[in-house]
């Protein structure tokens, strides 16, 4: 089994830390920004030093690739994104890329035998902070949104720009020709943070994903009567906040009720109008998100939104479907080779399921696809306390070496 350089993996974090660093332990590097493009260079002059061919494609998607000994053989993808949440951490998306880079660095400096290409890959706008969606690039490779829509997306920042007007001014717009070619690809695995408190708990050296849980996506408004908080009886209110507040209790009582320990449910978007602490709500807004791996518990947590009344307080109710995804199941013999990985090297393993999205659930449908997890402290993650010891990034990445060493050899 061949093991990467901790060194040179501690050195790569604390390099990459630096583009965009907030100066409290995190970054904000949204996708395109002047940060993003400096961590986007800075892994061109690496991998273009170590010999690899550099592309980008019309999405400003990279691709660095080093040759194997066999050219009719299928390329053997790992990557991630390099893009942030606003103060969000040093690990999401950037560990799979970096990790990649130091499996790369590793078979050149080792002279490591290898048949398949093995290539870098770094997605475009995973996170969605500044463009909207998340996961927008890889989402327009496989067929999810129209490149066009995605170029029109509008900056949060206010300053009028579009993802295609950055993209442009970005020095990364390449051609439709170098994207990603599903029937000359092996395998893509990509390697993440778990974002949760799991592995850690457990005592897991990494999460072994056997894919992303599915998901739905409902947005709820209350209606009711704007009057003087001061003057108007409780008796006649129409509080649409309070309605509100009694619906989103009933919604938690009876998604417990399912008994399901997976089954996960959040609200985090409230509006509330007119906002103005002397007058009763007239109109209350939220989301509600819940996740979980079987298709059958989701059935029932929506036969429980369809039951629920119309009528909350004296208020009026409506919802409608924000959207939903289905569970995705990834590569059977990949995941398989990340375990068999995991148990040479010596590490504790554990078999699991994403609650998080990521590019590797899209990229699934079109090439047969894996992920690895290292543990995260805390289970903290899009935040500026986001962290995994660098000996629980290296041990990711000797999983992650070896795991496409296994592949290369069939």
């Amino acid at each position: 089994m061949y093991e990467c350089d901790i060194k040179r993996m501690e050195e790569k974090i604390t390099a990459f830390g630096g583009f965009g660093d907030t100066g409290h332990g995190g970054i904000t590097r949204f996708s395109l920004s002047p940060a993003a493009i400096q961590a986007r260079n800075e892994i061109k002059l690496r991998m273009t030093r170590l010999g690899l061919d550099f592309k980008t494609d019309d999405l400003g998607d990279i691709y660095c690739t080093l040759p194997g000994t066999d050219p009719d053989a299928k390329v053997i993808m790992s990557g991630s994104h390099c893009d942030s949440v606003r103060q969000g951490g040093n690990y999401d998306g950037i560990l799979g890329v970096l990790t990649a880079m130091e499996v790369i660095e590793t078979i050149v400096t080792k002279k490591i035998p290898h048949r398949h290409p093995i290539q870098l890959v770094v997605w475009t706008n995973e996170e969605g902070a500044l463009y909207e969606p998340a996961m927008m690039c890889s989402g327009i490779i496989c067929g999810k949104f129209k490149k066009e829509e995605m170029f029109a997306s509008v900056a949060k920042d206010g300053s009028g720009k579009t993802f295609g007007q950055a993209l442009s001014e970005s020095g990364f717009l390449g051609e439709e020709k170098n994207r990603i070619e599903p029937s000359k690809t092996e395998a893509l695995v990509e390697l993440h943070i778990e974002q949760g408190p799991v592995l850690e708990a457990g005592g897991y050296d990494v999460g072994v994903v056997e894919g992303v849980v599915g998901m739905i996506n409902y947005e709820f408004t209350f209606h009711g009567q704007a009057d003087h908080a001061g003057t108007f009886p409780m008796p006649y209110r129409k509080d649409a906040l309070f309605a509100a507040s009694q619906a989103l209790l009933f919604l938690h009582e009876e998604f417990d009720k399912i008994g399901d320990k997976e089954l996960v449910y959040t609200t985090g978007k409230i509006s509330c109008h007119p906002n103005i602490h002397t007058i009763i709500p007239d109109e209350v807004k939220f989301t509600l998100d819940v996740r979980h791996q079987n298709p059958e518990i989701i059935k029932k947590c929506v036969e429980i939104i369809k039951s629920m009344p119309k009528e909350w307080a004296n208020c009026t109710m409506s919802y409608k479907e924000a959207w939903a995804r289905n569970t995705v199941t990834f590569h059977k013999e990949w995941v398989d080779d990340v375990e068999n990985a995991a148990q040479k090297l010596g590490y504790k393993s554990h078999k699991m399921y994403s609650g998080a999205g990521h590019d590797a659930q899209y990229l699934s449908e079109i090439v047969p696809t894996t992920m690895i997890f290292v543990p995260s402290k805390g289970g903290h993650s899009h935040c500026e306390l986001e962290y995994s010891p660098v000996e629980w990034c290296w041990k990711g990445a000797n999983v992650l070496l070896n795991t496409i060493l296994e592949i290369d050899k069939k």
